[in-house]
């Protein structure tokens, strides 16, 4: 009988050190025998997850075509801004409000409080940018500087 010798497909125990919140692992290259230091961070959810090393000043910019009816428009937000941000945004561009605005990505309308990156918007992008109809109504009868409906446009005198 024949006995081959068993493969490990994992690292062994023994080779990690532990340093209370802290992992020393090998690094990548066994020959150098390096080890790194992993740093771990509590999520809010309690998931124990590894220490992500993001810079504030080093946040991703991404350039979102912004498509109106009748013209584009190419705007640069970082990935992490909200369709509110991106409302305020294009206010300045557009003589739209942000509440006069609906933005449609893939489809589908999204809220002021949604993140572009959650959403899956990336660089280059396209949204649709559309007038909401009930106000676009509503600047068409003149209600929006405080018109009443019952008032009559103007009086006949006999």
């Amino acid at each position: 009988m024949m006995r081959f010798k068993s493969k490990r497909f994992c690292r062994s125990i023994s080779k990690l050190g532990n340093i209370g919140n802290k992992v020393i692992a090998p690094s990548p290259i066994e020959n150098k025998k390096e080890y790194s230091e992993i740093k771990w961070e509590l999520r809010p959810g309690g998931m124990l997850v590894q220490n992500r090393e993001s810079n504030k000043s080093n946040e991703e910019i991404i350039t979102i075509r912004v498509s109106t009816m009748s013209k584009w428009h190419d705007i640069s937000i970082e990935a992490t801004s909200t369709f509110g941000d991106l409302k305020m945004t294009l206010s300045l561009v557009t003589s739209l409000e942000p509440k006069e605005q609906r933005l449609i990505y893939k489809g589908k309308e999204r809220d002021d409080n949604e993140f572009l990156h959650m959403i899956g918007v990336r660089n280059k992008d396209k949204v649709l940018l559309l007038e909401d109809p009930a106000i676009k109504e509503m600047k068409l009868f003149g209600l929006t500087r405080g018109d009443s409906i019952n008032k009559p446009c103007c009086t006949i005198s006999v």
